[in-house]
C-alpha cells in the first residue's frame, strides 16, 4: 500500500501507557478541559463487537468526547498499520477542520512508531511463502515456527511471543522473500537516509507524546482487578456472541487478550479459575512488552503514577515546546 506523503501529524498530541495504565479515562478528561478529540491508537478497539475484552470507551464516555477510529471493522476484517495510518491521517484533517486538537490515546507499539517515525517500507505479501508459513504452524505449533525464527531473526524473535503467530510469520516471510531479517530492515525505521531512500514520511517535530508508568506491582494489582471487572460486565456473553457471527474471527482480532482462554473455558476445556488466571498472566506479559517497546522507541515523556493534578501533568508535558 502506498502512503499518501507526507503524512502530517504536526500539533497532535500522544498519550499512551500499557494496557490497564488509565489512558482512556484520563483521554477523557484532558479531552473535555483542553478542547481535543480522541482518535484511537489501539489495534483492538477497531473491531466492532470486540468491547468489554478490549476495555473500549463505553457509548456514554463516547458521547462526551467524539472518539475517531473506534467499531470501524468487523471481527474477521484485516486492519494493517498502513490502513490504519491513512485512516488516522483523515481524522486528524476532520478534528483540525473543527479547530480542535487531535489526542492520540492507545498503547499498540506499531501504530505509536508509525507516528513518530513513519512507516517503513516492508517488502509486499507474498501468498505463497505465507501459504506455507501458515500450513507449518497449523501441523508444528506456533512454538516451533518461533524457534525457527529465533534461528534466522533472533532480535525479532525476542520481541514476539510465540503465541503472536502473525507477527512471527509475517516476519519469517520477510526473512525467505527478501534473504534479510525484518529487524534489520527496521533498524532504521525513522533515520534520515532511511526516511530519503523509503519515502517515509519525518516524525513532525512539534509531536509530543506522554506515556503512563506505574510501579510493577500496582500494574499487576489493576490488571487482575480489571480483568474480574470485564468479567462481571458479561465479557463471557460478548465471547459466546462471536461464535454467532457470519464469520469467525479473523487473525488480527483473534489476537486480542482473553478472547480464546475464555472461548476454551465455553468449549470445556478449562474451568473459569483456570481461564481467568490465563488471562491475568498473559495480560501482565503483554503489558510488560509494551513498557519494553515504549523505552526502545524514544520520544516519550514518561509519567510516574501515582500523581496528584495528574491531568494538568500530562497536558504540560504534551503541549510544552520541544527542547
Amino acid at each position: 500500500m502506498t502512503l499518501p506523503q507526507p503524512m502530517d501529524f504536526a500539533g497532535c498530541v500522544v498519550l499512551t501507557g500499557p494496557t490497564g495504565s488509565g489512558k482512556s479515562a484520563l483521554a477523557i478528561e484532558l479531552a473535555e478541559r483542553y478542547g481535543c478529540e480522541i482518535v484511537s491508537m489501539d489495534s483492538m478497539t477497531i473491531y466492532r463487537r470486540l468491547s468489554i475484552g478490549t476495555a473500549k470507551p463505553t457509548a456514554t464516555e463516547r458521547g462526551r468526547v467524539p472518539h475517531h477510529l473506534i467499531d470501524v471493522l468487523e471481527p474477521w476484517e484485516r486492519g494493517s498499520v498502513a490502513w490504519w495510518l491513512q485512516r488516522a491521517q483523515a481524522a486528524v484533517q476532520v478534528i483540525r477542520a473543527r479547530g480542535r486538537t487531535p489526542l492520540f490515546v492507545g498503547g499498540t507499539p506499531f501504530y505509536l512508531k508509525a507516528i513518530l517515525h513513519g512507516l517503513f517500507d516492508a517488502p509486499q505479501f507474498d501468498p505463497g511463502v505465507r501459504a506455507k508459513l501458515e500450513a507449518e504452524c497449523a501441523e508444528s505449533g506456533a512454538v516451533t515456527l518461533h524457534a525457527r525464527l529465533k534461528q534466522v531473526d533472533a532480535a525479532s524473535a525476542a520481541r514476539l511471543h510465540a503465541n503472536d503467530t502473525r507477527r512471527v510469520i509475517r516476519a519469517l516471510e520477510v526473512y525467505e522473500s527478501t534473504g534479510t531479517p525484518l529487524s534489520q530492515l527496521q533498524t532504521t525505521w525513522g533515520s534520515p537516509s532511511f526516511t530519503q531512500n523509503a519515502g517515509v514520511a519525518p516524525v513532525a517535530p512539534a509531536l509530543r507524546a506522554v506515556c503512563l508508568n506505574w510501579p510493577r506491582e500496582v500494574l499487576k494489582e489493576r490488571l487482575a482487578a480489571r480483568v474480574q471487572a470485564m468479567l462481571a460486565a458479561g465479557w463471557l456473553d460478548e465471547v459466546r456472541l462471536l461464535d454467532t457471527l457470519p464469520h469467525p474471527p479473523g487473525k488480527e482480532a483473534a489476537q486480542a487478550l482473553g478472547y480464546a482462554e475464555l472461548r476454551a473455558h465455553l468449549l470445556g476445556a478449562c474451568t473459569l479459575a483456570e481461564a481467568t488466571e490465563a488471562i491475568i498472566v498473559r495480560t501482565r506479559q503483554f503489558a510488560k512488552r509494551q513498557l519494553t517497546w515504549f523505552r526502545n522507541i524514544g520520544s516519550l515523556e514518561f509519567v510516574d503514577l501515582p500523581a496528584s493534578e495528574l491531568n494538568s501533568i500530562v497536558w504540560q508535558k504534551l503541549t510544552c515546546a520541544p527542547g
